[in-house]
């Protein structure tokens, strides 16, 4: 008996003694717990590691009339990040020999005031925001209207175009409309809506079987809603108050953290896309006509960008009051998500996120 009992002692004093190891995510778990708030509107943080999901974290609201909690698996508005599908399916049917990248607007939308304009801009022009095509949407309609209208209603407006900012891939300008373009090219090929194809051709063979797409009015029940901070009071900020929600092409997906990282695992093993496709997708896109003094960074849809000598590869997504940033080192085979119903300072806190997992040597040379 006494042996027993010394045995036990001996065993609870190893386990007692036996120096705690440290957490590697405890600065990341400051700096989390910082920014958002569990009475609040949140958001979902995750970092994946080849195929494994090393850090985890969610916290706030995502409703404050209902107080239900924010998970990794909350449906969050993706605003931009939507456009890497829009993006991702036009390359699926290129691939299928549906469409070519380097088919005219014309091809597709005969009505197009200015023929010349519609026969110089290509989709591949939509892809990588060179088009020259101006947003004129306000010009034609206003606020309340652009509160229901949909990626056609968002499209209209730039067929009566008669002029271009400037030639077809010589410089860069930021373009929703190319992707309620791009949306209604992909039904014209397809005879199906499109949000019904990427949910085929990538929702699927990414496992993303919860995220959806906005396709008319968005259901109240089953998503976050999103908020900003006005005199010190929230106040919500989505669908149905903000312009353009409707207009899906542009920023229409809604995802959890969770699942946009089984799209980063599906992008790396090329389980809708073949490799060489994808690795263009997001290779950077040189145009011979580029005029710009800002280098070209941008590849099909996604933003190529460094981290010390590290390729970077990036979306962010802001719509209303939801704010998302996708952040992938494929050399590292790391990714860093974000999903959040409230604004928050996005570019800073990935410096800070790449800066802590720097200085854990998970981003050093090989």
């Amino acid at each position: 008996m006494k042996k027993l009992y010394w045995s036990i002692v001996t065993a609870l004093c190893f386990v007692s003694c036996t120096p705690k190891q440290p957490d590697p995510f405890q600065e990341l778990d400051l700096l989390f717990s910082k920014e958002f708030k569990l009475s609040e509107p949140g958001g979902a943080m995750i970092i994946l590691k080849d195929e494994q999901i090393v850090f985890s974290r969610a916290t706030g609201t995502t409703d404050l009339s209902t107080g239900e909690v924010i998970t990794t698996k909350t449906l969050f508005n993706t605003g931009s990040i939507s456009k890497t599908f829009v993006s991702n399916t036009i390359l699926l049917l290129a691939e299928e020999g549906k469409l070519s990248l380097n088919d005219s607007l014309y091809k597709y939308f005969p009505t197009f005031k200015n023929k010349s304009i519609a026969q110089k801009v290509k989709i591949h022009h939509l892809l990588t925001h060179t088009s020259g095509l101006p947003d004129n949407r306000r010009e034609f309609l206003d606020s309340v209207a652009l509160l229901t209208a949909k990626d056609k209603e968002n499209f209209a407006p730039i067929l009566l175009c008669d002029s271009l900012l400037f030639e077809p891939g010589s410089r860069f300008e930021y373009s929703n409309p190319a992707f309620n373009g791009l949306a209604l090219i992909i039904e014209q090929v397809t005879g199906k809506k499109w949000q019904d194809v990427v949910v085929e051709k990538i929702f699927k063979p990414s496992s993303m079987p919860n995220s959806k797409i906005t396709d008319g009015p968005y259901p109240q029940e089953g998503v976050a809603h999103a908020y900003l901070q006005i005199n010190g009071k929230y106040i919500e900020k989505d669908f149905g108050e903000e312009p353009t929600f409707a207009a899906a092409g542009n920023g229409g997906v809604w995802s959890s953290a969770e699942e946009l990282a089984s799209y980063e695992i599906a992008i790396r093993k090329s389980l809708f896309l073949n490799p060489e496709v994808l690795k263009r997708s997001r290779t950077t896109t040189h145009y011979p006509n580029w005029k710009s003094e800002i280098p070209a960074f941008i590849g099909y849809s996604w933003f190529i960008e460094k981290y010390d000598s590290l390729q970077v590869v990036a979306h962010t997504g802001t719509q209303g009051g939801f704010y998302a940033d996708y952040v992938s080192i494929p050399e590292k085979k790391l990714l860093y998500v974000i999903v959040c119903n409230r604004p928050f300072p996005r570019e800073a806190f990935r410096e800070k996120v790449l800066a802590y997992l720097n200085s854990q040597n998970w981003l050093s040379p090989l």
